[in-house]
């Protein structure tokens, strides 16, 4: 049989056979919210009622730290075998004929890993030991459909479909607070909030800041805000149902960073890109005050079944945005970058073997970057199993070394203080004994 036919993605594993996402359709209701405890915010629509939360409360212990806590989800499966190149491996090369990075175009890390030449703008913070590397880092389940390996990973219960929350909820629920938190404490840059922040703790959706705002209701406002007013202020539920007053004094504190003025620091140039703007919003948010422990982005596009590229082409032109976005949040950050740990993921990796198409397929383990003011970096972590025939997972993968909950656990545990790992990724037995101890 051939390599073509041994790796065809089926067809219900979540992307066409032109390497493209298929688009999973959501419909935003208000059982939807309820379901999720979280609030969407739309274009230029308002947060409703049910966000009692002052803005002008106490925050939280780790806000009051000012530990914060990005993630990045990178969607699509990314190829972490050509994002950190494992060079010295002679099968790497065998393996890949017309895709792998040549010895002399990667960029050298430890003499046995190199990063992808398109990730440069993250090679000055490795070398000054605020970027930190996991590879062979996944999940435990052998699910290679996009739609429930992101489920999964978001839900932090790998083969459990019916989890409620997602694991970044659950982190802030396992914090010990000594506080009310603020309207701001969790937040998503997008159109939903995502999987991984659904959970009892609210947390609030923003596609772009420069239209975040609220309007009341009467004929001058917008029929979104009135729609999403009414629905709301219908409810009988008193946890969900309040005056509001609180939400519309957190949109007045927020819109007095003018958002759509909001310059970075001088010398910093955001991608003029999706995630560029996404990242360069976080950073408007994290630097506003406004009490954000946990933010979450992401970006898409690494399905590269086909015409995957080597040192240039498809990959590396997602990489080149990917390290310049988060080389830019990082400078603009500041002094601020100290108190923020950035932790990036995606649902699995991709086969060893390119394919007949020049792509790689639905693989198994794959690398996580953890960016921080106080993480051990300029180092590789984790145990390499190696690619040697014998050593690949199901004779066509990178094994998973190291359990991604450990990983997130360890995040979560040393920056927002989420001190029961059991509430986070429950069954998972997760403990600080395992940490690989990167922070």
């Amino acid at each position: 049989m051939s390599n073509k036919m041994m790796f065809t993605d089926a067809s219900d594993w979540g992307c066409d056979m032109h390497g493209r996402d298929l688009v999973r359709r959501n419909t935003v209701t208000r059982r939807g919210f309820m379901k999720g405890g979280a609030l969407a915010l739309v274009g230029t629509s308002v947060i409703p009622s049910f966000l009692t939360r002052s803005i002008y409360a106490e925050i939280t212990t780790a806000a009051a730290n000012k530990k914060k806590l990005v993630v990045i989800f990178q969607r699509g499966a990314c190829d972490g075998l050509n994002v950190v190149v494992p060079f010295k491996e002679s099968n790497y090369y065998s393996m890949r004929p017309s895709i792998a990075i040549k010895q002399n175009e990667v960029l050298d890390l430890d003499g046995f890993f190199g990063l992808h030449p398109a990730m440069a703008p993250l090679k000055p913070l490795f070398d000054q030991k605020h970027l930190a590397i996991v590879h062979a880092a996944g999940s435990p389940s052998s699910s290679r459909s996009h739609f429930d390996a992101q489920d999964y990973m978001e839900s932090g219960t790998p083969d459990v479909k019916v989890t409620p929350d997602g694991w970044l909820n659950r982190a802030l629920q396992a914090e010990k607070l000594s506080d009310k938190p603020t309207a701001f404490r969790a937040v998503a840059l997008g159109t939903q909030v995502p999987r991984t922040l659904q959970g009892s703790i609210p947390a609030i959706a923003v596609s772009n800041l420069a239209d975040f705002s609220v309007a009341g209701k009467g004929p001058q406002t917008s029929p979104i805000s009135n729609a999403f007013q009414a629905m709301y202020d219908e409810s009988s539920d008193a946890v969900l149902h309040g005056t509001g007053q609180e939400t519309f004094e957190a949109v007045k504190m927020l819109k007095a960073a003018d958002p759509a003025h909001y310059q970075p620091v001088a010398g910093v140039n955001y991608p003029n890109t999706p995630f560029g703007n996404s990242l360069k919003q976080v950073a408007q948010l994290l630097k506003a005050n406004l009490g954000v422990e946990a933010a979450f982005s992401d970006i898409g596009g690494w399905d590269t079944h086909q015409n995957q590229g080597a040192a240039n082409g498809q990959l590396a032109n997602r990489l080149k945005e990917f390290a310049e976005s988060i080389a830019a949040f990082w400078k603009d950050m500041g002094d601020d970058a100290e108190n923020v740990t950035m932790v990036t993921m995606s649902e699995f990796g991709r086969t060893a073997r390119q394919n007949g198409t020049g792509g790689t397929d639905h693989g198994h383990a794959n690398v996580m970057f953890v960016l921080g003011g106080v993480v051990k970096g300029g180092k590789v972590y984790g145990k390499w199993p190696g690619l040697s025939n014998e050593q690949l997972n199901e004779g066509r993968d990178l094994k998973v070394t190291t359990d991604f909950r450990n990983v997130l656990g360890e995040a979560a545990y040393k920056t927002l203080g989420s001190r029961n790992l059991d509430l986070v990724f429950p069954g998972a037995s997760v403990s600080p004994g395992q940490f690989l101890n990167f922070v």
